[in-house]
């Protein structure tokens, strides 16, 4: 997933009440490893340096995990930067990637992994055992649900799966929810964890997950009814969240603030960076340009994709 650098954090819920929370990056050690079904694992994070680990509140908020070379190795721990996070001169970056939290309790996170072959982060999560460590950096929220909104529709794909039932056990309560998910199999089926009656609907649409066949849930996106109350989150392969955003924006004719579209992958990512890299400096530029003009944010994410579309991206 592509966004912003770090946010300013609301105050952990540990913290002291005249206590600020200064954005850093935190060690933590694995605490628990569970498997959810064939298709996921659950990694739980905690330790002494996550006891101030802030959150958002949202239900989508995301984190960047930095890994250690070797499972049971140190990680090399980056430090907050103006864009996001920096190391000292002369360290070689850790291995990288971007995850939704599940769960947050204070001093303790948990994060869903995909299984799938390959893949330095799912490689990692199916050989995870306590006391290993990772380093995270704070997390920020995307999910933004407009305040007359009176349904929800959620719509993902199996990594972005975990993200779509926190927020529906955050907001479920107080909006007409539906979740709508491409799964490899039934097998594949989660849902909320409330102690009570869960009032979201599922529906789920059978796919490969790894985008090797086309995803059904763009269709499905144009099969439902959508109001004017009605609030649209995306979350799923990159191409497919283009698709659904051109939908929702230029068929539809939504308000910006009706849905949210985050890419949370990419389908063949090493092919797709070599593209990307081989476009050259002036496309990169153009890029650069655009995310630091100060045009409407919509505009921006416009122009963005009819330049990825037009170079195959």
């Amino acid at each position: 997933m592509t966004a912003g650098a770090t946010a300013s954090m609301t105050a952990a819920a540990t913290a002291a009440p005249n206590e600020v929370y200064v954005p850093r990056i935190h060690a933590a050690e694995v605490t628990d490893v569970r498997r959810l079904g064939p298709g996921m694992v659950r990694v739980s994070f905690g330790g002494h340096d996550m006891q101030d680990y802030p959150t958002t509140g949202v239900g989508d908020e995301y984190v960047r995990l930095f890994f250690p070379d070797e499972p049971d190795g140190e990680v090399r721990m980056p430090f907050v930067a103006d864009r996001g996070w920096d190391y000292p001169e002369g360290v070689e970056p850790s291995q990288m990637r971007t995850y939704t939290i599940r769960a947050h309790r204070g001093g303790e996170v948990d994060i869903d992994f995909v299984v799938h072959e390959g893949g330095i982060a799912a490689d990692w999560a199916l050989q995870a055992a306590p006391g290993q460590r990772v380093a995270l950096n704070p997390p920020q929220g995307l999910y933004a649900r407009p305040g007359g909104a009176r349904r929800q529709l959620l719509i993902a794909d199996e990594p972005a799966l975990p993200a779509a039932l926190r927020i529906a056990e955050l907001t479920g309560h107080v909006v007409e929810t539906t979740v709508l998910v491409e799964i490899r199999g039934s097998e594949n089926e989660l849902h909320a964890e409330l102690e009570g009656e869960d009032p979201s609907a599922y529906r789920w649409l059978r796919g490969t997950g790894n985008g090797s066949t086309p995803s059904q849930l763009v269709d499905a996106l144009r099969r439902e009814p959508i109001e004017q109350d009605t609030y649209v989150w995306v979350a799923g392969e990159a191409r497919l969240t283009r698709q659904a955003r051109s939908y929702l924006r230029h068929e539809l004719g939504l308000p910006a603030e009706a849905y949210k579209c985050v890419g949370y992958w990419t389908d063949k990512a090493e092919q797709w960076r070599e593209r990307y890299d081989a476009l050259g400096e002036e496309f990169h530029e153009r890029l650069r340009a655009l995310y630091a003009s100060e045009r409407d944010a919509e505009e921006i994410a416009d122009e963005v994709q009819r330049m990825y579309e037009a170079a195959g991206l």
